[in-house]
């Protein structure tokens, strides 16, 4: 069974990650989307909502599973019977930091691929930050995001 890790922060999940999803599907036979916990970075949803959020939005995909987790990818990857890391590449701006990565999870794990799949074009210029900005600003993002995030959001800036 070829299983691939999808690993992101989430916040929130937009169709441009379910676009990414529905594409790695039709490459392998489960995919196993995964909320990471980055350092970087000060979420606007917990982890807990994260995942709640995509699960709703992913239900109706077979073989699709959702969790979370704490560490290095690769080290989740393995413990989920991975053999590729799902990246998406949605500009050129994008390519430099996920090559990068690629690269480190190569030398940490030469037996896990990193895969770069582009979302479809509608999506290209959708990031996670643009739509909480959208949101903070009362704006409908029903365009952009499923219904289950749309509500949350609304309801973090109320």
């Amino acid at each position: 069974m070829r299983i691939i890790l999808y690993p992101g922060t989430f916040d929130p999940v937009t169709f441009g990650h379910i676009d990414l999803v529905k594409r790695a599907i039709e490459l392998f036979d489960s995919v196993v989307v995964t909320v990471a916990t980055n350092l970087g970075k000060q979420p606007l949803f917990t982890v807990e909502e994260r995942v709640n959020m995509l699960k709703e939005s992913l239900k109706d995909f077979e073989n699709v599973q959702v969790d979370s987790f704490n560490g290095l990818v690769v080290d989740h990857a393995r413990s989920v019977g991975a053999s590729g890391i799902l990246r998406g590449l949605r500009a050129v701006s994008d390519f430099e930091y996920e090559f990068q990565m690629a690269l480190m999870n190569r030398k940490l794990a030469n037996n896990i691929a990193t895969v770069f799949l582009m979302p479809h074009e509608k999506y290209t210029y959708l990031n996670s930050t643009i739509i909480r900005n959208l949101a903070e600003l009362k704006s409908d993002i029903s365009d952009f995001v499923p219904p289950v995030v749309a509500e949350a959001l609304k309801k973090k800036f109320k």
